[in-house]
């Protein structure tokens, strides 16, 4: 009787330590590829401390830095600049909901966030290049949807961003048209404390 009680306490210990839990700390990384809105490409960082304020609510602070190259808009055509990029730095704050609470380790959740963003696009060619840390950025507020599944301590999701747009600048500062911000992301990452997902019950 002794030794399966002890069985039975052990595998509840064991059970409760694969778990999210309400009040601890979470760390998460993400890398992603970017789908600015009116087409080209990118990457993405973001780093992201939470809080478990539920065992499956996560509330947290979003630090990111984004990359892309991207078609813009033109108020009149140049014809001595063949290039594109934009780039852009956030802080958002987020929430995350998950749906697995005390059903496995798969935790599919959705999530939502709202943070400010520093902008800058620039139209150059690659003799300009050294110049791009003197121009100037721009600043937005800007909401974000994600979607995504947690599998132990890994993670795929896949987040929209919808960043106002901004002006797009020579290297010599001049605005000659406007750039669309918004982008999708497909991302993947990891998360460290917090527990791990697992069925509490």
């Amino acid at each position: 009787m002794k030794k399966l009680l002890g069985l039975l306490l052990a595998m509840t210990l064991m059970q409760a330590a694969y778990s999210q839990q309400a009040d601890r700390f979470r760390y998460q990384m993400d890398l992603g590829f970017v789908a600015p809105k009116h087409g080209g490409i990118g990457a993405m960082v973001h780093i992201e401390p939470q809080i478990l304020v539920m065992d499956n609510l996560a509330v947290g602070l979003r630090m990111g830095a984004t990359g892309m190259a991207k078609d813009i808009t033109y108020y009149e055509i140049p014809d001595d600049y063949d290039g594109e990029l934009s780039a852009n730095l956030s802080v958002s704050g987020t929430t995350n909901y998950y749906f697995n609470y005390g059903k496995g380790k798969v935790a599919p959740y959705i999530g939502a966030g709202f943070g400010y963003y520093a902008l800058s696009n620039v139209d150059v060619d690659d003799d300009d290049l050294e110049d791009i840390e003197n121009l100037e950025a721009a600043f937005a507020w800007a909401p974000m949807v994600r979607v995504g599944v947690e599998l132990q301590k890994f993670r795929i999701g896949a987040e929209y961003n919808f960043v106002p747009s901004s002006n797009l600048q020579n290297i010599e500062g001049d605005i000659i048209g406007q750039a669309t911000n918004e982008y999708f992301a497909f991302t993947l990452g990891f998360f460290v404390g917090g527990g791990r997902w697992g069925n509490k019950h």
